[in-house]
């Protein structure tokens, strides 16, 4: 099977994202796997860029000068604006779970969904939406234009073999998850 187009998410703690010699361990290890860069997605939360707002456009900006691709995840769940999002170099917001969770609730959870997607387009970000369960809420994140969504409704975490056999099943999508 072609595993070519498939990137590696790692999620960075604040901790990770704080600290100073970050772009040279990355660096490091890309140079030690020798796996090619754009195979890796760094996510770090909101809060964790937003804690770090001095020094995170510029470190944002050197993981992205690798070819490494970077996702804002829980977006929702922290503090920032739409000028601070503007600054950071991303390619990809999260949709926080428990936005997801209260889309189908109230109109007021699905408009709320609805707004964090075109505020990621109009920025230029794809979007996942997380912790996608049940048919309907990827079939109403589909026509809210949402390019990617995981969750249960996909595969529930599996062990590393598993994971192997499941990612070699989806040449061509990978199959829903079954109950």
């Amino acid at each position: 099977a072609d595993i070519g187009e498939l990137v590696m998410s790692v999620n960075l703690s604040p901790r990770q994202f704080s600290d100073s010699s970050l772009v040279e361990s990355v660096t490091s290890i890309l140079n030690e796997t020798g796996l090619p860069p754009q195979a890796h997605k760094l996510e770090i939360t909101e809060t964790a860029i937003m804690d770090n707002a001095s020094t995170a456009v510029d470190r944002l900006r050197r993981l992205k000068s690798l070819g490494i691709a970077l996702s804002i995840d829980d977006f929702g769940t922290g503090y920032s604006s739409m000028s601070s999002l503007q600054q950071f170099p991303l390619d990809t917001l999260k949709i926080d779970l428990g936005f997801i969770r209260r889309m189908n609730a109230s109109l007021e959870g699905l408009e709320i969904v609805k707004a964090i997607i075109s505020l990621a387009h109009s920025l230029r970000l794809q979007v996942v939406a997380e912790g996608v369960e049940r048919e309907d809420q990827r079939d109403v994140l589909t026509e809210l234009g949402c390019e990617f969504a995981q969750g249960y409704l996909y595969a529930k975490p599996l062990p590393q073999s598993q994971a192997w056999e499941y990612l070699l099943s989806c040449h061509g999508g990978c199959p829903l998850a079954k109950a």
